[in-house]
């Protein structure tokens, strides 16, 4: 065989295998990929929740195959005549860039997608362009919502706090400080016991799969105080601790975004953290105002070696 010959052969043989690979192998039909300016959890967050609002807004529904957090999250997509997979890649560029990247697999017309799709403007890419489009758009409008910055290495105070036991999922984690504030803050009067500082937020629990904190909402009070004994309401130290920081200014819906920006900050440099954020809420949203003049102060402390 001639040297031209066998040159040919390798051609088509490479060709041959990419064909077979792009066409019945490959997972995703179509991938649509972008950067965007925050965290990796605020995607993954945020990804989650715009799922929940195109379920109710339109007759079809997504049910999570598989999730990895915050990196991860596959679901299938179907309705009538509808059956597709989008697979949602999330990674960390740097400190406050968020690489996102979508595969996507429509079940029903596979094949002719792959064909089709690098050459023409097809009704399923459109349409798929415009879906991802919508979701990048709808996270930079959230974007604008708040700012945050990461602080670097710092140590909380020790402060002495009444606090209240809560539980709920973190999107609630606000709405369940305002259901019980009255409670807690309604005793500490009833009782005399002065409140001598900014309420704290102390995660005790975090559980990631179901996004579900437990947490102690604290207020500051006199170390010397007498204690009264309450089956809700109870006494105990903060203690100290060291940890990474961010400052949040927003709405304390939305102040988690400030613990992922610090996860994605301590994955970047190396910290291991203990993923137990405290919070330090130095405005009050009772008082109304500009949300983004809420400042929050965060620190998550260092993991036990």
């Amino acid at each position: 065989m001639s040297k031209k010959n066998k040159i040919i052969l390798v051609v088509i043989s490479v060709c041959s295998l990419f064909l077979v690979w792009y066409l019945l192998i490959k997972k995703e039909d179509y991938c649509i990929s972008f950067t965007v300016k925050t965290a990796t959890g605020t995607v993954f967050q945020g990804l989650q929740e715009w799922k929940s609002v195109e379920t109710l807004t339109s007759n079809e529904k997504y049910t999570i195959l598989e999730k990895r957090n915050f990196d991860f999250i596959k679901y299938e997509l179907s309705g009538k005549n509808i059956k597709m997979d989008y697979s949602w890649k999330i990674s960390s560029i740097n400190d406050s860039i968020t690489k996102v990247e979508v595969g996507i697999k429509d079940y029903n017309n596979s094949i002719y997608n792959r064909i089709s799709v690098p050459f023409f403007d097809t009704p399923f890419k459109l349409e798929q362009i415009k879906k991802i489009s919508d979701f990048k758009e709808g996270l930079i409008e959230h974007l604008k919502n708040f700012t945050l910055s990461v602080d670097g290495e710092g140590t909380s105070e020790e402060v002495f706090v009444a606090y209240i036991s809560l539980k709920s999922v973190m999107q609630q984690k606000a709405q369940s400080m305002i259901a019980n504030n009255a409670d807690i803050t309604g005793f500490l009067i009833s009782n005399g016991i002065k409140i001598i500082g900014k309420p704290y937020v102390q995660i005790t629990k975090w559980d990631l799969d179901k996004e579900t904190i437990d947490f102690d909402y604290c207020f500051p009070v006199d170390k010397n105080v007498k204690i009264v004994q309450n089956k809700f309401v109870k006494f105990k130290k903060l203690p100290a601790i060291k940890g990474l920081t961010a400052t949040y200014y927003g709405n304390y819906r939305t102040s988690d975004r400030a613990w992922f920006a610090l996860i994605d900050y301590a994955n970047n440099h190396g910290y291991k953290l203990n993923k137990m954020p405290r919070e330090n809420f130095l405005a009050n949203p009772f008082n109304g105002g500009d949300e983004m003049e809420w400042e929050t102060k965060i620190i998550i402390p260092y993991a036990i070696k």
